[in-house]
């Protein structure tokens, strides 16, 4: 008879490596104290690995510069848990500003806006997730790296923009035509709004 241990890894290899899963993924599978537990085996023997309290990953292996196994991006954690409580997310704060390149430092708190319930995640490696609750304006943009300019400069201050900040924001922006941003200038403050078109002259 097969185990819930096999179960698990077959359900999981099913869907890849690379995938995130929670413990209600396998409800189907066998009572909820029997599931974490065959998790926490999968973890301990390195089949799985376990992102936070409740989160696995089925976990990629890079095979070809032979760094062994690959965790998923913090975007990509924060993404699973949004997926799982049907909530909209965008990151903020000084993790936008990462993130679009205005700061090579990574938090150890990584906010994310969201219209669903706020809480905290402790990740494995020290780091944490936490999940803002936010008004859904902030989460209405059409273009993420909008959004993502809106929240950046933001966390900087208007007072605070210099000419490099200018200049990084013209760099993040020449992808883009202007058409592709507009939309979205309602939804900026006036001040950043100023500074968007400003890299479009």
């Amino acid at each position: 008879m097969e185990s819930i241990d096999d179960k698990i890894v077959k359900s999981v290899s099913k869907c890849g490596r690379g995938t995130i899963v929670f413990p209600a993924n396998f409800v189907s599978l066998g009572e909820n104290t029997s599931v974490l537990k065959a998790l926490e085996r999968l973890a301990s023997k390195g089949t799985l690995i376990r992102l936070a309290r409740g989160i696995y990953c089925y976990p990629k292996e890079d095979k070809i510069l032979g760094l062994g196994v690959v965790y998923p991006s913090y975007e990509e954690i924060a993404q699973s848990i949004a997926q799982r409580d049907k909530a909209r997310i965008a990151p903020a704060g000084a993790y936008a500003m990462n993130v679009l390149g205005f700061t090579t430092q990574v938090p150890m708190n990584l906010v994310f806006l969201t219209d669903g319930s706020p809480r905290s995640v402790q990740l494995f490696n020290g780091h944490r997730i936490t999940f803002k609750q936010t008004v859904p304006k902030k989460l209405s943009f059409q273009n993420k790296i909008a959004q993502l300019i809106t929240v950046a400069l933001q966390e900087i201050g208007q007072d605070h923009i210099t000419d490099a900040h200018k200049q990084h924001l013209k760099k993040i922006l020449s992808p883009l035509r202007e058409e592709q941003i507009s939309g979205d200038y309602p939804l900026m403050p006036a001040w950043i709004r100023t500074l968007v078109k400003g890299s479009y002259e």
